[in-house]
């Protein structure tokens, strides 16, 4: 396990842009894939992007074209860059570091405590 810690969260008006950063405390290369979901209440948690280590980026639908992971292995940290933002993109975001632990595939896992990102319409 690795501690992560998220910062950047704000508030933003629809159609503009922020940037989260995601900061291992250790080696962020140890993760096999750093990803960033985001929770809203009363909705189910969402994948937005991922990142593996070898530098595959998945996102989700809702926010393909829009936003942007990427990774700066000397600094440790991954970044998720929102542009166009929309109301819906409201919500806790956190970091997700995963990482398989053993020949089955079981994995270890670590969560930021989040950061908010509020868009206003």
């Amino acid at each position: 396990q690795g501690q992560l810690v998220e910062s950047g969260g704000g508030l933003v008006q629809a159609g503009g842009s922020l940037k989260l950063s995601c900061t291992a405390s250790g080696r962020i290369s140890r993760f096999d894939s750093i990803d960033w979901y985001r929770q809203a209440p009363g909705i189910q948690r969402e994948m937005v992007a991922s990142i593996t280590s070898g530098g595959e980026t998945n996102y989700g639908y809702s926010v393909r074209g829009r936003f942007t992971i990427s990774r700066d292995v000397a600094k440790n940290t991954v970044y998720l860059q929102m542009n166009f933002m929309k109301p819906e993109d409201t919500g806790v975001y956190y970091c997700h570091g995963q990482k398989v632990i053993n020949v089955e595939g079981a994995t270890g896992h670590s969560w930021g405590q989040g950061t908010l990102v509020t868009v206003s319409s």
